[in-house]
């Protein structure tokens, strides 16, 4: 159990939680988290039993029995063709990961596959492989349809397709909610090999697109199946899997296995192979985690400090609303850090433009959403702030998860103010772990007080202004205006204010 006591906080003075706290155990924390941690997280407030002793471990469920397999050094060796495997070369893989180990050899033998791995494990390329295999030995159009959870995901999933066909000349298309359906339409009337799509566009094409239908369809792919039934996709999905061929491949892949994904494994594969893939923590030697227990009303100072201590080192900082990442990129943005936002109520294309300035390094600071926090390739993030604390455990570890990711080195922090201790204390004990606390100088923090408060009167304006203009044509911020009440002038509670992830 954590040693956190609740107290009173000064508003005027950041101070520990516990002076007389225990320095932090050597455990180890996640980069990737296996299946049977993951559910435990998910489903109670109990800790994981042992998670810091896991060992990696391979699992072909098929049978009930457990089969440990030596890891091939090549994709050769898993049965790849010399063309992609001149792909994987120039893409920079070098070895199979342990995902891809254990399902592409069973793909290969056309079979269905329920697969189950973390973010990060290589799972794209677990299912693309064997696709762009089988589309190589019959190249046809609409050979195979991957379906994913969020608009980024999507197209993250068709450049990896792109990538590794790039030898093969692979075409793909994505199919998107908040894109025009006209270009998307031209874009299925060429005739792809390969459909990358988020559920509910899709329907709407497969309903009301002349001429576009699926009945040639060989593989299916439902990636991170548990997000997509969290999001309540299940009904959609069952439509769309009433349209296609009974008759092909499917790939299910997921972080963990529930009640629900059981339901639409039931629903959508037939005699499936089972694959997972469990790792164990990296050492805190490579992610290291921090909170720092400060009074509510600083919360914005000690963020700006934060970031000009790392200054130049690429961070995403979570927030638990849309308008507080709003916000909270234009207070730095003015304050001159390179800060863009990332959430739900941005129009798509500024959503992929956030994207790929904070790939590129154009940008250094994403501000985000836990819709940031899981299936986005970021490959190298210094910095983890969660400044709102994730509801749960296990939103945790996803968000912590971007960082000190493929052996690299990471940071984590936490900002806990008065009002955060019981959840805080839930996290540390679900993990099993105590974080340090990391405790800067109150005077070299307080020196930002003043610029800190006329950027946030700036982001207040500014704030006003995008909500003014909210659903406009060109405006950031797509939706509706909410409509004042009957008696008063305060805006209403919309999209901008719940929760989002």
């Amino acid at each position: 159990m954590s040693s956190i006591k609740k107290r009173k906080v000064d508003e005027n003075v950041p101070s520990a939680i516990s002076k007389e706290r225990k320095k932090p155990k050597k455990v180890e924390t996640v980069e990737d988290v296996g299946l049977e941690t993951a559910e435990a997280l998910a489903s109670s407030d109990a800790a994981p039993e042992s998670i810091a002793s896991r060992e990696p471990e391979e699992k072909l469920a098929q049978t009930g029995k457990e089969v440990i397999v030596e890891a091939p050094k090549t994709f050769k060796d898993l049965g790849i063709t010399d063309e992609l495997c001149d792909a994987c070369t120039a893409l920079g893989y070098k070895a199979p990961t342990p995902i891809q180990v254990e399902s592409i050899p069973l793909a290969l033998q056309d079979r269905d596959l329920i697969a189950l791995a973390e973010t990060g494990s290589g799972k794209t390329a677990a299912f693309a492989l064997p696709i762009l295999q089988a589309l190589l030995e019959k190249p046809q159009p609409f050979f195979g349809l991957v379906i994913a959870p969020t608009r980024e995901l999507a197209y993250q999933i068709s450049q990896s397709f792109e990538a590794l066909g790039s030898k093969i000349a692979v075409r793909c298309a994505v199919i998107v909610g908040g894109m025009d359906m006209v270009p998307q339409a031209i874009a299925l009337g060429k005739k792809p090999h390969i459909i990358v799509a988020t559920p509910g566009r899709l329907l709407d094409h497969l309903e009301n697109t002349k001429g576009f239908s699926l009945r040639s369809l060989k593989h299916l792919v439902m990636d991170e199946a548990d997000r997509l039934l969290d999001l309540d996709f299940g009904p959609i999905l069952d439509k769309i899997l009433k349209v296609i061929p009974r008759e092909r491949r499917t790939y299910l892949f997921s972080a963990t296995m529930s009640s629900k994904v059981e339901s639409l494994q039931r629903a959508s594969l037939r005699d499936p192979l089972r694959v997972s893939v469990s790792t164990k923590y990296q050492t805190v030697s490579t992610l290291i985690q921090n909170y720092l227990f400060i009074p509510l009303v600083h919360k914005d100072v000690y963020l700006v400090y934060l970031m000009n201590e790392f200054v130049g080192q690429s961070a995403i900082i979570f927030t638990r609303t849309v308008n507080e990442t709003q916000r909270l990129a234009i207070l730095l943005r003015s304050l001159g850090f390179g800060a863009i936002p990332l959430h739900g109520q941005l129009s798509q294309t500024a959503r992929l433009g956030a994207l790929n300035k904070f790939r590129a390094g154009t940008r250094k600071i994403l501000v985000a959403t836990d819709v940031a926090a899981r299936g986005l390739d970021i490959p190298s993030v210094d910095i983890v702030l969660n400044y709102d604390l994730p509801p749960d455990s296990k939103t945790y570890i996803h968000r912590v998860g971007r960082t000190a990711r493929a052996g690299k080195s990471g940071h984590a922090f936490s900002i806990v103010t008065q009002y955060d201790v019981e959840i805080f204390k839930r996290t540390e004990t679900a993990l099993k772990m105590q974080l340090e606390e990391y405790e800067p100088v109150k005077e070299e923090v307080m020196v930002f007080k003043a610029r800190v408060e006329e950027a946030q009167r700036h982001a207040r304006n500014e704030m006003k202004n995008l909500h003014e203009d909210r659903g406009n044509k060109g405006s950031v911020l797509k939706g509706r205006r909410p409509k004042n009440g009957a008696g008063g002038n305060k805006r209403g509670r919309d999209d901008m204010d719940r929760e989002e992830g």
